[in-house]
């Protein structure tokens, strides 16, 4: 089962969950069932569940003195393609200051303009 189908199959809690560990690059998993505003015990069965679905990767960890999992989004979930334009990787991964005036970016743009043709 690809990523989008399991996507389609998430509950409202499950769906939520998922785009704050994107959003978040990863968060421990006491963290997430208090951002979602859920009992402990169903953030664990919501982190459980997109673990299975393979939607995220969680791994045991000490979180304030207490054993917890961290979790974080699945690496095939990363959708590494859409940072390309041909063979030119987005210039501004890892720039803290984006100028849309640089060289780097309008050549990366115009690769990506006419990468189809």
């Amino acid at each position: 089962m690809s990523a989008t189908e399991a996507e389609a199959d998430l509950s409202e809690e499950e769906y939520a969950a998922l785009e704050l560990v994107r959003e978040t690059g990863g968060l421990h998993q006491s963290d997430l069932w208090k951002e979602l505003g859920v009992s402990s015990r169903q953030g664990s069965r919501i982190a459980e569940s997109l673990t299975e679905f393979g939607l995220v990767k969680r791994s045991e960890a000490v979180y304030k003195g207490h054993t917890t999992y961290f979790i974080e989004p699945a690496a095939r979930d990363l959708e590494f393609s859409l940072l390309m334009a041909s063979d030119m990787l987005s210039p501004f991964i890892g720039e803290e200051e984006i100028d849309p005036n640089s060289d780097a970016f309008s050549q990366w743009l115009m690769n990506l303009a006419y990468e189809d043709y």
